[in-house]
């Protein structure tokens, strides 16, 4: 989805203009991939934009810098404030998409990072919801991917790290030029592990299953915390357990979750309808309270939210 500019970008302290938010082409994460990143959403409420889960993201962004060994040049605190700062200063009042990114800078070469100074920025601008507003209505179609999910003894798939990302971007593209909307990775045990860019969730006889995030190599998400937070409260059961691809197919419902797409349902696995094809009962009341939560209308989940205001 393209971006639309917004007027300034926070860089390193500074509020810096859109257009001068630069790197030198040397810079060592653009070589290497040695970067941390986030992605983050503001919504509007009723007291203005609020940013969801804010602190839970920023949390991770340090946890995942530190798996890199990277030593963040600022607090969790600073970053929080950073944040709010930039999306009142670009006027995002109707929400937008916050997308903080920790990498190590100009100044070192080679594959030793350690000597390199690192560096913080954040960006944000609105954008819609990533799989399409049909999509969110609808469901989606998806693939399992011919691309594996990284193993965690080879990459540290607990951190949400830039370039260990050129693996979605493979099977994204693989399911994109196949007429597919998304694609299911599978860990290098065969088991259901994530998507590209999302948890996924399969219904069976009113419960949940979504696959255990360590043992799959799949990120464990904050959208799939609040899904399963949400979940509980409605008295639906929600397990962590390995599913192989052929759960999908026999699904009551399938739906995935991320802060970029959302709650979306999945109508179609490999060609292979899920359930009447259509958003199931339970994937459509939880996508209804998650919507009703990051807009402040939900009293028991307005802790979820953080004020810019």
């Amino acid at each position: 989805m393209p971006i639309t500019p917004t007027d300034t970008i926070w860089m390193d302290g500074e509020l810096v203009p859109w257009d001068q938010a630069r790197v030198h082409v040397l810079t060592h994460s653009l070589h290497y991939g040695s970067g941390v990143f986030e992605g983050i959403r503001a919504y509007p409420t009723s007291r203005g934009v609020a940013v969801f889960r804010l602190l839970d993201h920023i949390d991770r962004l340090f946890a995942s810098a530190k798996i890199l060994m990277m030593d963040v040049p600022y607090t969790p605190p600073d970053l929080v404030a950073a944040t709010k700062a930039l999306v009142r200063a670009n006027d995002l009042r109707q929400g937008c998409y916050i997308r903080p990114l920790v990498y190590l800078g100009y100044g070192e070469m080679g594959l030793n990072p350690l000597p390199c100074s690192v560096n913080v920025s954040i960006a944000a601008w609105s954008w819609g919801t990533y799989l399409g507003d049909d999509g969110l209505a609808n469901g989606i179609r998806m693939k399992v991917s011919s691309w594996q999910r990284h193993d965690p003894n080879a990459v540290p798939t607990a951190a949400k790290s830039t370039g260990m990302y050129i693996n979605s971007s493979l099977a994204k593209v693989e399911a994109l030029k196949a007429g597919y909307d998304e694609a299911l990775l599978l860990a290098p045990d065969g088991k259901v592990s994530e998507c590209t860019g999302e948890n996924i969730f399969v219904v069976r006889k009113g419960r949940i299953v979504t696959p255990p995030a360590s043992d799959a190599g799949a990120l464990e998400g904050i959208t799939q915390d609040s899904v399963q937070t949400i979940a509980h409260d409605l008295g639906i059961e929600v397990a962590h357990e390995p599913l192989i691809r052929t759960d999908l197919y026999t699904a009551d419902e399938a739906f995935l979750s991320g802060t970029a797409a959302e709650v979306v349902p999945i109508r179609e696995v490999d060609d292979r309808m899920v359930g009447d094809g259509r958003p199931g009962p339970v994937t459509k009341r939880i996508q209804e309270l998650y919507f009703q939560a990051v807009r402040g209308e939900v009293d028991r989940y307005k802790d979820w939210l953080d004020h810019v205001d």
